[in-house]
């Protein structure tokens, strides 16, 4: 493996080496780097094109540039990264590390949303095949697949930030609109879940008097303006996933695995009983990390000393409930800092940048700041995306369900939950790595569009501000960052197939 790794990477280099020289040769033939300067009528014009001159080293032929670059870039290997400076003679270095910051922010959320969402809508398609919510959902990936992502933000911008902030003001739902959300929501519930016609009329019936019966909640109690999780709904919460993710995982009846999920429910609980009051107030990030990583491995310890022989699974299940835990527990924190929040930022929802300037408002006001600015570009991103995972996973999973061992498996009385997460999951989940990996790594290179309409400062518009300058230094530092993702999410997929599919390990 560890040959194969070394001789994957010395052809990568290699392509990233010749793509940069490719690369450099037609932006600086792509137009006059000082073009706007030789039209321009201000007294200090020479000045000024002679500066320009100096900070770009116009004066020096172009292999003479681009070995410097090539140099300067070559430095990253031992974490001394030099990629000069821009046209006007600010640090790439910086521009770069600030572009790639904000691009990280909104592509991180975005993919795992829709590799979430996807999948999971992936499986039940496959599942429930040629039903109707197969049918919905397919006609669904095709809508978004083909959305304009202009159009799409647009639209996010009116509804969902616009008029969203509005209604924010004096938040109320009319009586049929309660009726309309709960009957879409119950009969969207009830046909992923299937079953015959009875088992279907009365989980529809069930969950539509539910959520209609939180939504008059929500607005009773003014929710929408003064959210909250509490501990009560913590420990449901806490709960209800970990009943989930052993039925998902190992099963109910494994008594190892669901001891060892026990401890780490137990802890998890007991753990953010003692420190919620401590958190909501001022914390620092170190401070939220530290209770992650003792939840984590708090986790792998119940697992390794309650799991026996299931100790991997127990392992496993434990750490995942562990994340959940963490989750649910920020989300707490986050509502029960909204309302303090909004005195202070009244219409929360931005519609163009990542943060609001010069904001003071603490700890989490700043959190929230930054995370509602993730909210339209992230939804345009993910439906975009969810489109592609969910009709992938679909296709590989069909194939997979279809195969001998499947039916080999059903054919000795193993539960249809089994055949699904333990023997047909995996196996789907092959050709899928190979997408998430280049997705990533495309996405890591910058939505331009989305950054455009949204007025983020991120990889895209690094490209684009200095693609239509003819600066090539900073076209060269977003091919640096997006070359090298592509080369190491392509080497991680190789690795994710050894772990998915043993036999490519041996």
């Amino acid at each position: 493996m560890i040959k194969f790794i070394a001789k994957r990477l010395g052809i990568s280099l290699m392509v990233l080496v010749l793509g940069s020289a490719l690369l450099y040769v037609l932006t600086i033939n792509s137009g006059d780097p000082l073009a706007d300067l030789r039209e321009s009528s201000a007294d200090n014009r020479e000045s000024l094109i002679q500066q320009r001159i100096i900070n770009m080293r116009l004066d020096l032929p172009w292999y003479t540039r681009y070995l410097t670059w090539l140099a300067g870039a070559s430095k990253c290997l031992i974490g001394a990264c030099d990629l000069g400076t821009n046209a006007a003679g600010q640090d790439v270095n910086s521009l770069v590390v600030t572009a790639a910051g904000s691009t990280l922010r909104l592509v991180v959320l975005a993919t795992v949303l829709a590799i979430v969402i996807g999948v999971t809508l992936g499986i039940l398609t496959a599942v429930r095949q040629y039903s109707g919510f197969d049918y919905a959902t397919t006609l669904m990936a095709f809508v978004f697949y083909s959305l304009p992502v202009f159009w799409a933000a647009v639209l996010l911008k009116h509804y969902a930030a616009i008029e969203f902030n509005n209604w924010l003001v004096d938040p109320s739902w009319s009586v049929v609109t309660v009726i309309a959300i709960a009957v879409i929501l119950a009969f969207i519930v009830q046909a992923a879940l299937g079953g015959d016609l009875k088992r279907r009329l009365m989980t529809f019936g069930a969950l539509a008097v539910v959520f209609a019966g939180i939504m008059f909640y929500f607005e009773a109690v003014n929710w929408v303006r003064r959210p909250a999780i509490g501990l009560p709904i913590y420990i449901l919460g806490v709960i209800g996933a970990a009943v989930l993710i052993l039925y998902l995982g190992a099963g109910l009846t494994n008594k190892k695995v669901r001891n060892a999920m026990l401890a780490t429910g137990a802890v998890a609980i007991a753990g953010y009983a003692v420190m919620r009051r401590v958190l909501l107030n001022e914390p620092t990030t170190w401070v939220l990390l530290a209770c992650f990583v003792v939840g984590v491995a708090a986790a792998v310890v119940a697992g390794l000393l309650l799991g026996g022989f299931s100790r991997k699974r127990a392992i496993t299940g434990s750490v995942v409930l562990a994340i959940v835990s963490a989750f649910i527990a920020l989300v707490d924190l986050l509502l029960s800092n909204w309302n303090a929040y909004l005195q202070i930022q009244s219409r929360p929802i931005p519609t163009v940048g990542s943060q609001t300037p010069n904001l003071d408002a603490g700890y989490w006001g700043e959190a929230l700041d930054a995370l509602t600015a993730l909210i339209l570009p992230t939804i345009v991103l993910t439906l975009i995306s969810i489109a592609s995972y969910t009709r992938y996973t679909r296709a590989s999973m069909l194939e997979v369900l279809n195969q001998d061992y499947i039916r080999t498996a059903r054919s000795k009385g193993i539960s249809e939950r089994n055949v699904i997460m333990r023997h047909a999951l995996r196996n789907s989940l092959i050709p899928l790595a190979t997408i998430v990996a280049f997705d990533f790594a495309g996405l890591i290179g910058g939505a331009v569009i989305t950054e455009t309409v949204f007025g983020w400062q991120g990889m895209g518009n690094l490209f684009r501000t200095g693609l239509l300058a003819v600066d090539p230094n900073p076209v060269m530092g977003f091919f640096l960052v997006t070359g090298t993702a592509a080369v190491v999410m392509n080497m991680i997929a190789d690795i994710a197939y050894a772990f998915l599919d043993p036999r490519i390990a041996r």
